[in-house]
Protein backbone atom coordinates (compact mmCIF):
# COMPACT_ATOMS: atom_id res chain seq x y z
CA UNK A 1 0.00 0.00 0.00
CA UNK A 2 2.41 2.60 0.92
CA UNK A 3 4.28 1.68 -2.58
CA UNK A 4 1.37 2.77 -4.27
CA UNK A 5 0.93 5.89 -2.43
CA UNK A 6 4.37 6.49 -3.29
CA UNK A 7 3.66 5.94 -7.01
CA UNK A 8 0.83 8.71 -7.13
CA UNK A 9 2.98 11.02 -5.67
CA UNK A 10 5.16 11.26 -8.34
CA UNK A 11 3.70 13.58 -11.06
CA UNK A 12 5.59 11.74 -13.99
CA UNK A 13 3.36 8.73 -12.70
CA UNK A 14 0.56 10.49 -12.81
CA UNK A 15 0.70 11.44 -16.47
CA UNK A 16 2.00 7.85 -17.38
CA UNK A 17 -1.42 6.51 -15.68
CA UNK A 18 -3.76 9.04 -16.92
CA UNK A 19 -2.16 8.53 -20.85
CA UNK A 20 -2.73 4.58 -19.97
CA UNK A 21 -6.56 5.44 -19.03
CA UNK A 22 -7.27 6.75 -21.73
CA UNK A 23 -5.60 4.09 -24.29
CA UNK A 24 -6.95 1.73 -22.98
CA UNK A 25 -10.89 2.96 -22.83
CA UNK A 26 -10.35 4.30 -26.60
CA UNK A 27 -9.43 0.97 -27.79
CA UNK A 28 -11.98 -0.92 -25.99
CA UNK A 29 -14.73 1.16 -27.86
CA UNK A 30 -12.95 0.81 -31.31
CA UNK A 31 -12.04 -2.36 -30.53
CA UNK A 32 -15.81 -3.25 -30.39
CA UNK A 33 -16.60 -2.48 -34.13
CA UNK A 34 -13.27 -3.97 -35.63
CA UNK A 35 -14.93 -7.45 -33.32
CA UNK A 36 -17.75 -7.24 -34.47
CA UNK A 37 -17.00 -6.40 -38.42
CA UNK A 38 -15.08 -9.21 -38.56
CA UNK A 39 -11.44 -7.11 -38.70
CA UNK A 40 -10.36 -8.34 -35.75
CA UNK A 41 -6.05 -8.95 -37.18
CA UNK A 42 -6.80 -5.27 -39.04
CA UNK A 43 -5.54 -3.70 -35.75
CA UNK A 44 -2.46 -6.28 -35.54
CA UNK A 45 -1.54 -5.42 -39.78
CA UNK A 46 -1.82 -1.49 -38.14
CA UNK A 47 0.60 -1.93 -35.51
CA UNK A 48 3.56 -3.77 -37.28
CA UNK A 49 2.90 -1.64 -40.27
CA UNK A 50 3.05 1.81 -38.22
CA UNK A 51 7.05 0.49 -37.31
CA UNK A 52 8.23 1.28 -40.90
CA UNK A 53 6.70 4.68 -40.53
CA UNK A 54 8.23 5.38 -36.84
CA UNK A 55 11.74 4.62 -38.50
CA UNK A 56 10.97 6.56 -41.51
CA UNK A 57 9.95 9.50 -39.17
CA UNK A 58 12.80 9.19 -37.33
CA UNK A 59 15.05 9.19 -40.06
CA UNK A 60 13.49 12.38 -41.59
CA UNK A 61 12.99 14.77 -38.45
CA UNK A 62 16.52 13.36 -37.08
CA UNK A 63 14.91 12.99 -33.09
CA UNK A 64 12.96 11.59 -31.04
CA UNK A 65 9.16 13.02 -31.55
CA UNK A 66 5.76 11.78 -30.68
CA UNK A 67 4.18 13.72 -33.45
CA UNK A 68 6.59 12.86 -36.49
CA UNK A 69 5.96 9.49 -35.13
CA UNK A 70 2.42 9.43 -34.89
CA UNK A 71 1.62 11.33 -38.63
CA UNK A 72 4.54 8.31 -39.87
CA UNK A 73 2.82 4.94 -38.62
CA UNK A 74 -0.73 6.73 -39.72
CA UNK A 75 0.34 7.26 -43.28
CA UNK A 76 1.94 3.71 -43.48
CA UNK A 77 -0.80 2.06 -41.16
CA UNK A 78 -3.46 3.57 -44.04
CA UNK A 79 -1.15 2.68 -46.71
CA UNK A 80 -1.23 -1.01 -44.92
CA UNK A 81 -4.97 -0.73 -44.82
CA UNK A 82 -5.42 0.31 -48.06
CA UNK A 83 -3.25 -2.45 -49.56
CA UNK A 84 -5.22 -5.44 -47.79
CA UNK A 85 -8.31 -4.18 -49.44
CA UNK A 86 -6.92 -4.04 -52.71
CA UNK A 87 -5.19 -7.49 -52.53
CA UNK A 88 -8.90 -8.60 -51.72
CA UNK A 89 -10.51 -7.25 -54.38
CA UNK A 90 -8.01 -7.40 -57.24
CA UNK A 91 -6.94 -11.53 -56.76
CA UNK A 92 -8.27 -14.86 -55.32
CA UNK A 93 -6.16 -14.14 -52.16
CA UNK A 94 -8.60 -14.37 -48.53
CA UNK A 95 -8.60 -11.54 -46.06
CA UNK A 96 -6.67 -13.11 -43.81
CA UNK A 97 -3.98 -14.10 -46.09
CA UNK A 98 -3.90 -10.41 -47.10
CA UNK A 99 -3.25 -9.18 -43.59
CA UNK A 100 -0.88 -12.04 -42.71
CA UNK A 101 0.95 -11.20 -45.98
CA UNK A 102 0.98 -7.23 -45.44
CA UNK A 103 1.98 -7.43 -41.65
CA UNK A 104 5.01 -9.71 -42.48
CA UNK A 105 6.24 -7.37 -45.33
CA UNK A 106 5.45 -4.09 -43.25
CA UNK A 107 6.42 -5.58 -39.96
CA UNK A 108 10.12 -6.92 -41.79
CA UNK A 109 10.90 -3.67 -43.25
CA UNK A 110 10.18 -1.53 -40.02
CA UNK A 111 13.24 -3.97 -38.64
CA UNK A 112 15.44 -3.63 -41.37
CA UNK A 113 15.44 0.25 -40.57
CA UNK A 114 15.69 -0.13 -37.24
CA UNK A 115 18.29 -2.17 -37.36
CA UNK A 116 19.72 0.66 -39.71
CA UNK A 117 19.01 3.36 -37.28
CA UNK A 118 20.85 1.51 -34.58
CA UNK A 119 23.67 0.94 -36.44
CA UNK A 120 23.96 4.43 -38.12
CA UNK A 121 22.19 6.70 -35.79
CA UNK A 122 23.85 9.62 -33.82
CA UNK A 123 22.98 8.35 -30.46
CA UNK A 124 19.19 10.33 -30.26
CA UNK A 125 17.50 7.23 -31.36
CA UNK A 126 18.12 5.80 -28.14
CA UNK A 127 14.88 4.16 -26.71
CA UNK A 128 13.38 3.59 -30.38
CA UNK A 129 12.80 0.08 -29.97
CA UNK A 130 10.44 0.62 -26.64
CA UNK A 131 7.89 0.95 -29.67
CA UNK A 132 8.16 -2.90 -30.11
CA UNK A 133 7.17 -4.28 -26.68
CA UNK A 134 6.06 -0.64 -25.16
CA UNK A 135 7.10 1.17 -22.26
CA UNK A 136 4.81 3.38 -20.64
CA UNK A 137 7.97 4.56 -18.52
CA UNK A 138 9.58 6.79 -20.99
CA UNK A 139 6.69 8.56 -22.14
CA UNK A 140 6.58 12.67 -20.70
CA UNK A 141 4.03 15.08 -20.07
CA UNK A 142 3.86 16.29 -23.47
CA UNK A 143 3.90 12.81 -24.90
CA UNK A 144 0.79 11.78 -22.53
CA UNK A 145 -1.13 15.52 -23.53
CA UNK A 146 -0.89 14.14 -26.83
CA UNK A 147 -2.16 10.38 -26.61
CA UNK A 148 -5.15 12.37 -24.20
CA UNK A 149 -6.11 14.57 -26.72
CA UNK A 150 -6.23 12.45 -29.79
CA UNK A 151 -8.05 10.00 -27.01
CA UNK A 152 -10.67 12.23 -26.50
CA UNK A 153 -10.86 13.04 -29.87
CA UNK A 154 -11.72 9.73 -31.03
CA UNK A 155 -14.24 9.30 -28.01
CA UNK A 156 -16.04 12.09 -29.41
CA UNK A 157 -16.21 11.04 -33.36
CA UNK A 158 -17.66 8.16 -31.72
CA UNK A 159 -20.07 9.24 -29.50
CA UNK A 160 -21.37 11.44 -32.16
CA UNK A 161 -21.47 9.18 -34.99
CA UNK A 162 -22.01 6.00 -32.97
CA UNK A 163 -25.67 5.72 -34.79
CA UNK A 164 -24.33 5.48 -38.10
CA UNK A 165 -20.99 3.25 -37.08
CA UNK A 166 -24.09 0.97 -35.86
CA UNK A 167 -25.50 0.62 -39.08
CA UNK A 168 -22.57 0.14 -41.17
CA UNK A 169 -21.28 -1.96 -38.98
CA UNK A 170 -24.29 -5.00 -39.00
CA UNK A 171 -26.35 -3.93 -42.25
CA UNK A 172 -23.75 -1.89 -44.79
CA UNK A 173 -26.70 -2.44 -47.26
CA UNK A 174 -28.96 -0.93 -45.87
CA UNK A 175 -27.11 2.08 -44.83
CA UNK A 176 -26.63 2.49 -48.45
CA UNK A 177 -30.26 2.39 -48.54
CA UNK A 178 -30.55 5.06 -46.16
CA UNK A 179 -28.30 7.40 -48.00
CA UNK A 180 -25.40 7.10 -45.66
CA UNK A 181 -21.91 7.38 -47.21
CA UNK A 182 -20.72 3.71 -46.10
CA UNK A 183 -17.48 4.18 -48.14
CA UNK A 184 -16.76 7.11 -45.86
CA UNK A 185 -17.80 6.03 -42.99
CA UNK A 186 -15.79 2.83 -42.95
CA UNK A 187 -12.38 5.21 -44.02
CA UNK A 188 -13.36 7.07 -41.15
CA UNK A 189 -13.72 4.37 -38.73
CA UNK A 190 -10.62 2.53 -40.14
CA UNK A 191 -8.38 6.22 -39.76
CA UNK A 192 -9.91 6.04 -36.05
CA UNK A 193 -8.79 2.61 -35.35
CA UNK A 194 -5.32 3.30 -37.11
CA UNK A 195 -4.56 6.34 -34.99
CA UNK A 196 -6.08 4.02 -31.42
CA UNK A 197 -3.15 1.36 -32.51
CA UNK A 198 -0.65 4.49 -33.03
CA UNK A 199 -1.19 6.51 -30.07
CA UNK A 200 -0.79 3.14 -27.90
CA UNK A 201 2.34 1.90 -29.46
CA UNK A 202 4.76 3.69 -27.11
CA UNK A 203 2.89 2.44 -23.92
CA UNK A 204 1.86 -1.01 -25.22
CA UNK A 205 4.04 -1.54 -28.45
CA UNK A 206 4.15 -3.22 -31.91
CA UNK A 207 3.81 -6.90 -30.94
CA UNK A 208 0.70 -6.18 -27.85
CA UNK A 209 -1.34 -3.22 -29.22
CA UNK A 210 -3.75 -5.35 -31.32
CA UNK A 211 -4.59 -7.55 -28.45
CA UNK A 212 -5.40 -4.11 -26.43
CA UNK A 213 -7.64 -3.22 -29.39
CA UNK A 214 -9.61 -6.77 -29.13
CA UNK A 215 -9.21 -8.04 -25.82
CA UNK A 216 -11.57 -5.57 -24.10
CA UNK A 217 -14.40 -6.14 -26.79
CA UNK A 218 -14.08 -9.78 -26.68
CA UNK A 219 -14.56 -9.85 -23.01
CA UNK A 220 -17.40 -7.51 -23.27
CA UNK A 221 -19.17 -9.83 -26.04
CA UNK A 222 -19.39 -12.06 -23.91
CA UNK A 223 -21.37 -10.25 -21.14
CA UNK A 224 -24.30 -8.35 -23.63
CA UNK A 225 -25.84 -8.81 -26.83
CA UNK A 226 -25.94 -4.80 -27.23
CA UNK A 227 -24.00 -2.59 -29.35
CA UNK A 228 -23.99 0.24 -27.23
CA UNK A 229 -23.71 -1.73 -23.51
CA UNK A 230 -20.82 -4.09 -25.09
CA UNK A 231 -19.01 -0.61 -26.30
CA UNK A 232 -19.43 1.06 -22.75
CA UNK A 233 -18.13 -2.40 -21.30
CA UNK A 234 -15.42 -2.86 -23.43
CA UNK A 235 -14.20 0.48 -23.23
CA UNK A 236 -14.43 -0.02 -19.01
CA UNK A 237 -12.56 -3.04 -19.61
CA UNK A 238 -9.67 -1.75 -21.06
CA UNK A 239 -9.75 1.60 -18.94
CA UNK A 240 -9.48 -1.19 -15.77
CA UNK A 241 -6.53 -2.97 -17.59
CA UNK A 242 -4.73 0.20 -18.12
CA UNK A 243 -4.41 1.33 -14.69
CA UNK A 244 -4.20 -2.00 -13.21
CA UNK A 245 -1.23 -2.36 -15.48
CA UNK A 246 0.66 0.32 -15.30
CA UNK A 247 0.32 0.52 -11.14
CA UNK A 248 1.55 -3.27 -10.91
CA UNK A 249 4.38 -2.24 -13.07
CA UNK A 250 5.72 0.66 -12.10
CA UNK A 251 5.36 -0.82 -8.46
CA UNK A 252 8.18 -3.43 -9.46
CA UNK A 253 10.39 -1.63 -11.52
CA UNK A 254 11.54 -4.77 -13.64
CA UNK A 255 8.33 -5.68 -14.98
CA UNK A 256 7.06 -3.96 -18.36
CA UNK A 257 3.92 -1.87 -18.74
CA UNK A 258 2.28 -3.06 -21.46
CA UNK A 259 2.73 -6.67 -21.24
CA UNK A 260 1.43 -6.22 -17.87
CA UNK A 261 -1.68 -4.24 -19.20
CA UNK A 262 -2.17 -7.57 -21.18
CA UNK A 263 -2.05 -9.82 -18.79
CA UNK A 264 -4.28 -7.70 -16.67
CA UNK A 265 -7.03 -8.23 -19.68
CA UNK A 266 -6.51 -11.69 -19.67
CA UNK A 267 -7.35 -12.50 -16.40
CA UNK A 268 -10.65 -10.66 -16.96
CA UNK A 269 -10.99 -12.33 -20.31
CA UNK A 270 -10.69 -15.56 -18.57
CA UNK A 271 -12.97 -14.67 -15.87
CA UNK A 272 -15.81 -13.52 -18.49
CA UNK A 273 -14.98 -17.43 -20.41
CA UNK A 274 -15.67 -18.96 -17.26
CA UNK A 275 -18.31 -17.02 -15.09
CA UNK A 276 -20.17 -15.02 -17.72
CA UNK A 277 -24.17 -15.95 -17.25
CA UNK A 278 -25.09 -16.49 -20.82
CA UNK A 279 -21.81 -17.84 -22.72
CA UNK A 280 -19.79 -18.97 -19.92
CA UNK A 281 -18.52 -21.94 -20.17
CA UNK A 282 -19.47 -22.68 -16.42
CA UNK A 283 -23.28 -21.46 -17.19
CA UNK A 284 -23.22 -23.41 -20.54
CA UNK A 285 -22.29 -26.49 -18.27
CA UNK A 286 -25.08 -25.46 -15.66
CA UNK A 287 -27.40 -25.50 -18.62
CA UNK A 288 -26.49 -28.53 -20.24
CA UNK A 289 -26.58 -30.74 -17.32
CA UNK A 290 -30.15 -29.44 -16.13
CA UNK A 291 -31.19 -29.89 -19.76
CA UNK A 292 -29.57 -33.69 -19.43
CA UNK A 293 -31.81 -33.88 -16.42
CA UNK A 294 -35.39 -32.73 -17.87
CA UNK A 295 -34.59 -34.87 -20.78
CA UNK A 296 -34.48 -37.77 -18.93
CA UNK A 297 -37.08 -37.00 -16.98
CA UNK A 298 -39.24 -36.10 -19.42
CA UNK A 299 -37.89 -39.70 -21.38
CA UNK A 300 -38.85 -41.83 -17.80
CA UNK A 301 -42.18 -40.44 -17.78
CA UNK A 302 -42.83 -40.91 -21.60
CA UNK A 303 -41.91 -44.50 -21.14
CA UNK A 304 -43.99 -45.07 -18.37
CA UNK A 305 -47.07 -43.81 -20.48
CA UNK A 306 -46.35 -45.22 -23.40
CA UNK A 307 -46.43 -48.71 -21.98
CA UNK A 308 -49.75 -48.19 -20.51
CA UNK A 309 -50.83 -46.72 -23.84
CA UNK A 310 -49.25 -49.98 -25.67
CA UNK A 311 -51.02 -52.50 -23.75
CA UNK A 312 -54.45 -50.15 -23.91
CA UNK A 313 -54.22 -50.35 -27.55
CA UNK A 314 -53.17 -54.18 -27.49
CA UNK A 315 -55.87 -55.01 -25.15
CA UNK A 316 -53.37 -56.36 -22.80
CA UNK A 317 -55.89 -57.46 -19.74
CA UNK A 318 -52.86 -58.96 -17.76
CA UNK A 319 -50.25 -55.80 -18.50
CA UNK A 320 -48.92 -54.36 -15.28
CA UNK A 321 -48.15 -50.43 -15.44
CA UNK A 322 -45.45 -51.33 -12.88
CA UNK A 323 -42.20 -50.83 -14.23
CA UNK A 324 -38.57 -51.47 -12.04
CA UNK A 325 -35.47 -49.59 -12.38
CA UNK A 326 -33.76 -52.42 -14.42
CA UNK A 327 -36.81 -52.81 -16.61
CA UNK A 328 -35.95 -48.71 -17.32
CA UNK A 329 -32.07 -49.42 -18.14
CA UNK A 330 -32.98 -52.15 -20.53
CA UNK A 331 -35.11 -49.32 -22.47
CA UNK A 332 -32.85 -46.42 -22.38
CA UNK A 333 -28.86 -46.26 -21.37
CA UNK A 334 -28.16 -44.84 -18.45
CA UNK A 335 -26.37 -45.05 -15.06
CA UNK A 336 -28.84 -46.63 -12.23
CA UNK A 337 -27.14 -43.94 -10.18
CA UNK A 338 -28.77 -41.06 -12.50
CA UNK A 339 -31.70 -43.20 -12.89
CA UNK A 340 -32.21 -43.59 -9.22
CA UNK A 341 -32.11 -39.95 -8.14
CA UNK A 342 -34.76 -39.35 -11.31
CA UNK A 343 -37.37 -41.62 -9.92
CA UNK A 344 -36.69 -40.39 -6.13
CA UNK A 345 -37.15 -36.60 -7.76
CA UNK A 346 -40.30 -37.83 -9.71
CA UNK A 347 -41.63 -39.88 -6.48
CA UNK A 348 -40.89 -36.47 -4.50
CA UNK A 349 -43.08 -34.17 -6.91
CA UNK A 350 -45.86 -36.69 -6.59
CA UNK A 351 -45.62 -38.33 -10.60
CA UNK A 352 -44.73 -41.51 -9.36
CA UNK A 353 -45.47 -43.99 -6.88
CA UNK A 354 -43.52 -47.13 -5.67
CA UNK A 355 -44.62 -50.60 -4.53
CA UNK A 356 -43.44 -53.12 -1.81
CA UNK A 357 -41.16 -54.81 -4.76
CA UNK A 358 -39.71 -51.08 -5.44
CA UNK A 359 -41.40 -51.00 -8.41
CA UNK A 360 -42.75 -47.85 -9.66
CA UNK A 361 -45.96 -46.58 -11.77
CA UNK A 362 -47.48 -42.88 -12.85
CA UNK A 363 -49.62 -41.50 -10.31
CA UNK A 364 -53.00 -39.85 -11.64
CA UNK A 365 -51.41 -36.44 -11.86
CA UNK A 366 -48.18 -38.28 -13.61
CA UNK A 367 -50.56 -39.77 -16.26
CA UNK A 368 -51.78 -35.99 -16.78
CA UNK A 369 -48.20 -34.80 -17.02
CA UNK A 370 -46.45 -37.81 -19.06
CA UNK A 371 -49.81 -36.93 -21.25
CA UNK A 372 -49.44 -33.38 -22.14
CA UNK A 373 -45.39 -34.30 -22.43
CA UNK A 374 -45.99 -37.38 -24.72
CA UNK A 375 -48.29 -34.99 -27.30
CA UNK A 376 -45.41 -31.88 -27.09
CA UNK A 377 -43.09 -34.81 -27.94
CA UNK A 378 -44.86 -36.33 -31.01
CA UNK A 379 -45.97 -32.56 -32.35
CA UNK A 380 -42.39 -31.62 -32.67
CA UNK A 381 -41.50 -34.87 -33.89
CA UNK A 382 -44.60 -33.80 -36.91
CA UNK A 383 -42.94 -30.41 -37.06
CA UNK A 384 -39.11 -31.82 -37.67
CA UNK A 385 -41.02 -34.44 -40.46
CA UNK A 386 -42.18 -31.16 -42.05
CA UNK A 387 -40.03 -28.31 -41.57
CA UNK A 388 -39.55 -27.26 -45.01
CA UNK A 389 -43.37 -26.47 -44.64
CA UNK A 390 -43.11 -25.39 -40.97
CA UNK A 391 -39.59 -23.79 -40.96
CA UNK A 392 -40.55 -20.50 -40.96
CA UNK A 393 -42.06 -20.54 -37.82
CA UNK A 394 -38.38 -21.27 -36.00
CA UNK A 395 -39.13 -23.25 -33.09
CA UNK A 396 -37.51 -23.82 -29.55
CA UNK A 397 -37.19 -27.37 -29.22
CA UNK A 398 -35.27 -27.09 -25.80
CA UNK A 399 -36.66 -29.99 -23.85
CA UNK A 400 -38.82 -31.41 -26.71
CA UNK A 401 -41.29 -28.44 -25.98
CA UNK A 402 -43.05 -26.29 -28.68
CA UNK A 403 -44.08 -22.88 -27.92
CA UNK A 404 -45.56 -20.15 -29.34
CA UNK A 405 -47.66 -21.86 -32.13
CA UNK A 406 -49.98 -20.06 -34.01
CA UNK A 407 -53.24 -21.97 -33.23
CA UNK A 408 -54.06 -22.68 -36.82
CA UNK A 409 -50.57 -24.38 -37.03
CA UNK A 410 -51.32 -26.06 -34.24
CA UNK A 411 -54.82 -27.44 -35.09
CA UNK A 412 -52.77 -28.76 -38.39
CA UNK A 413 -50.06 -30.55 -36.53
CA UNK A 414 -52.81 -32.22 -34.30
CA UNK A 415 -54.73 -33.46 -37.76
CA UNK A 416 -51.53 -35.13 -39.04
CA UNK A 417 -51.57 -36.56 -35.60
CA UNK A 418 -54.45 -37.73 -36.05
CA UNK A 419 -54.24 -38.99 -39.74
CA UNK A 420 -51.26 -41.14 -38.74
CA UNK A 421 -52.91 -42.16 -35.49
CA UNK A 422 -50.28 -40.79 -33.13
CA UNK A 423 -52.24 -39.13 -30.81
CA UNK A 424 -51.69 -40.15 -27.26
CA UNK A 425 -54.48 -41.83 -26.11
CA UNK A 426 -55.92 -40.38 -23.09
CA UNK A 427 -55.98 -43.16 -20.40
CA UNK A 428 -58.22 -44.73 -17.69
CA UNK A 429 -57.54 -42.43 -15.03
CA UNK A 430 -57.29 -39.22 -16.84
CA UNK A 431 -60.82 -39.84 -19.00
CA UNK A 432 -62.82 -37.98 -15.92
CA UNK A 433 -60.83 -35.36 -16.35
CA UNK A 434 -59.48 -34.97 -19.98
CA UNK A 435 -62.41 -35.66 -22.48
CA UNK A 436 -60.53 -34.17 -25.14
CA UNK A 437 -57.38 -32.36 -26.48
CA UNK A 438 -57.56 -28.72 -26.98
CA UNK A 439 -54.84 -26.33 -28.87
CA UNK A 440 -54.76 -24.35 -26.33
CA UNK A 441 -53.64 -27.02 -23.49
CA UNK A 442 -50.66 -27.11 -25.48
CA UNK A 443 -47.86 -24.24 -24.17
Amino acid sequence: MEVIQEIFKNGNVQWVLLGTLLLGLCSGVLGSFALLKKQSLIGDAMAHAALPGICLAFLIVGEKALIPFIIGATILGMIATYCIQFIVRHSRIKEDTSIGLVLSVFFGIGIVLLTYIQHNGAGNQSGLDDFLFGQAASLVGADVQIISIISLLLLGVTALLFKELKVITFDPQFAKGLGLPVRGLNGLLMTMIVLAVVIGLQAVGVILMSALLITPAITARYWTDKLNVMTILSGIMGLISGGIGTIVSLSYASLPTGPVIILSLTVLFLFSLLFSPKRGLISTLIKRIRFNQNMLREDVLILFYEGEEWAKLQKKQDYSPYMSSSDLMNTRFISQRKLEQNLKKLRSERLLKKNSREEYRLTEEGLSVAHELTLKRRLMEVYLMNEMHYGHLQLRTAHGEIRDIPKDILTELLDILKNQGRMPLLLKEQESKLKETKPENIS
